[in-house]
């Protein structure tokens, strides 16, 4: 099948412009709103809903195209960059465009939402802290090609901040099929690399006992300086400005919650349970709830020193709904506040139930995902609430990801 040439339309949820050939749907990486291009069709099973497609030449270039700075991440590449070719100011109104757009199409909500850039952003590069690669059959370090289990070695990766040593690792050969995390903690801490969950140092794996496998991640926000020891397999934000950014706009979501009780829902390591325990004070309650065992053990640690915080383990909505839980008191009838950052999939039906009927004033919900958001924000309004605020923060630059603090109130 020759390439098509298409006439490329607006932006779509996923990292996609939408185009039409012949009146079917086809979805375009690596194109911009407005351009005329040349299509490689990834995807065109006849019996197929829409197509699938990656731009590969530009007939008509958009006035917000610019070159891109990871080509391994281009058309037929890895995933990770695939917004590398969008000006930086333009990468975030498509993610402004998304999120205002699943919000109207999913929750019926007309609400712009402005993207803002992280915390000393620039250029869009070398903000990664944490990158995950996997070894070719010839040790070689790379990513999966896009939709693909196909590994592609790569020569850089320009996301990456360069305490890294991006250029180190890639240069390395590694056990055939190695996982390889590498991590470079915000604050000063040596980066730590595993490889299928085990330190290894520069002369291979490091058996001892005492390896170091956990980091230091430190942030200060508003004056205040926090330090969280955090599992290097587990999970952390990975902007080096994100813990910043994001406790920023949580505290000024939830507002003044001195004495108050406040629910802390997916709390992983305890990014917001540890700020949020000094904005309650010893007269308040934070209760935070996590089902990864590996973050439960760092939030107990990193929350330690703070008694008016009690750690549950379990899943999130069967502790909401009274079962579940494997530490710490049962969780308070009542909330004045809850805060909730759920996985991409985003919270749910039973979630949203449980935390409605703990009749918080105000809930704090940070989605990585526009679409679960919207689907969230819809379920909320079922229970009275409205949304009444949205911030959007960049924090995956060159990629169509984009984080967003909602505050609904009822």
């Amino acid at each position: 099948m020759s390439a098509p040439t298409l006439r490329v339309g607006p932006v779509a949820h996923g990292g996609h412009c939408v185009a039409r050939d012949e009146g079917r749907v086809v979805f375009v990486r690596h194109a911009l709103p407005g351009e005329l291009v040349r299509v490689h069709l990834t995807d065109s099973r006849p019996t197929a809903r829409y197509w699938r497609a990656d731009a590969v030449e530009v007939l008509e270039p958009s006035v917000d195209r610019v070159p891109t700075p990871w080509p391994e991440a281009g058309p037929g590449g890895v995933g990770g960059g695939e917004l590398g070719h969008v000006a930086l100011p333009a990468q975030r109104a498509w993610k402004a465009a998304v999120v205002a757009e699943q919000l109207r199409r999913i929750a019926g909500l007309d609400t712009p939402v402005a993207v803002e850039a992280a915390p000393g952003e620039t250029d869009g590069l070398g903000w990664r802290t944490r990158i995950e690669l996997v070894a070719d059959g010839q040790g070689r370090a790379g990513m999966h090609r896009y939709r693909s289990h196909d590994v592609v070695a790569l020569s850089q990766m320009p996301l990456a901040v360069p305490e890294l040593g991006v250029a180190e690792l890639l240069g390395r050969r590694w056990p055939a099929g190695a996982r390889i995390t590498a991590v470079a903690p915000v604050g000063g801490d040596r980066p730590l690399v595993l490889v299928d969950g085990e330190p290894w140092t520069a002369t291979g794996p490091d058996r001892r006992r005492t390896a170091r496998s956990s980091v230091r991640e430190r942030a200060e926000v508003a004056g205040h300086a926090y330090t969280w020891r955090v599992a290097g397999s587990g999970f952390w934000q990975v902007h080096r400005g994100a813990p910043t950014a994001l406790v920023s706009a949580v505290l000024d979501g939830v507002g003044d919650v001195d004495g108050a009780r406040v629910l802390d829902l997916y709390s992983g390591a305890g990014l917001f349970s540890l700020p949020l325990a000094d904005a309650v004070g010893p007269s308040g309650r934070v209760h935070a709830v996590e089902g990864d065992a590996r973050a439960l053990r760092d939030a107990r640690r990193n929350l330690h020193d703070r008694p008016w915080v009690s750690v549950h383990g379990g899943d999130v909505a069967a502790v909401l709904a009274g079962g579940g839980a494997q530490e710490g008191p049962a969780l308070p009838e009542r909330a004045d506040v809850v805060v909730l950052d759920p996985p991409r999939v985003g919270a749910g039906r039973d979630v949203v139930a449980g935390v409605a009927a703990r009749g918080p004033a105000r809930v704090v919900h940070v989605a990585c995902d526009p679409a679960a958001l919207a689907r969230d924000v819809a379920l909320f309004a079922e229970h009275g609430y409205r949304l009444s605020a949205a911030r959007g923060l960049d924090l995956f630059p060159m990629t169509h990801h984009v984080e967003v603090v909602a505050v609904l109130e009822r």
